[in-house]
């Protein structure tokens, strides 16, 4: 594994390390891919939340009162970068159920490598929510930049990006273009081939996801 990066965590837990590793096998079928992305992100989900805001409550237990803590009543905005981020979603929102969630649909151009957008949605509140950014790889950098671009544009100031897999190219590309936002992995990989495809990885998160290859 490469050297990690300032802004960077690597969850090195034996679970994660261990579903990241069935994940990664090609004889893994889609239905296998979705579940163990499901099951990284709920895992990755306890690093990303780590900071969240409680409230103290006075509960009832069978035998007692006692104090409790709870989420503010503002919670977590979840912005899926589609359309891989969908399989992180469901994992984050398992943990969260009322969580918001929000959609930006970007795509990377595999000539220039750049991302291209054709859809966002968010939640008209989203500057006064925590927001956390899911999608499976986070390898040129470009398409995290855009995403998060658009998602200050309209005033968040607490952000964080969760990914499955990165490379110290992309982290130094996202990083230069925001400081600011930490980013939470499952593994940090070696380097990017010609194509921007990070190695070792696991071939196309969108395909494998969705059985469209």
């Amino acid at each position: 594994m490469a050297d990690i990066p300032a802004g960077v965590t690597v969850v090195d837990h034996p679970l994660v390390r261990h579903k990241l590793g069935l994940a990664r096998d090609i004889q893994t079928e889609s239905a296998e891919f979705r579940r163990l992305l499901r099951e990284i992100a709920m895992l990755l989900a306890y690093e990303a939340t780590r900071d969240l805001p409680l409230q103290e409550t006075r509960v009832q237990t069978p035998l007692a009162e006692a104090t409790a803590a709870k989420l503010g009543d503002r919670q977590p905005c979840l912005v899926s970068i589609l359309r891989a981020g969908t399989g992180f979603l469901d994992g984050m929102l398992d943990l969260m159920p009322s969580a918001r969630v929000g959609h930006i649909g970007l795509y990377r151009d595999h000539d220039t490598l750049e991302a291209v957008e054709y859809y966002c949605k968010l939640p008209e509140d989203v500057a006064e929510r925590r927001v956390i950014v899911v999608d499976p790889m986070l390898a040129t950098g470009n398409t995290a930049v855009a995403a998060v671009d658009r998602i200050k544009r309209r005033g968040a100031k607490k952000i964080t990006f969760v990914c499955l897999l990165t490379v110290p190219e992309g982290v130094e590309v996202f990083r230069a273009a925001h400081p600011d936002v930490p980013i939470v992995a499952a593994a940090m990989d070696d380097h990017l081939d010609e194509r921007g495809y990070i190695i070792p990885g696991i071939g196309d998160a969108g395909d494998r996801l969705f059985g469209t290859k």
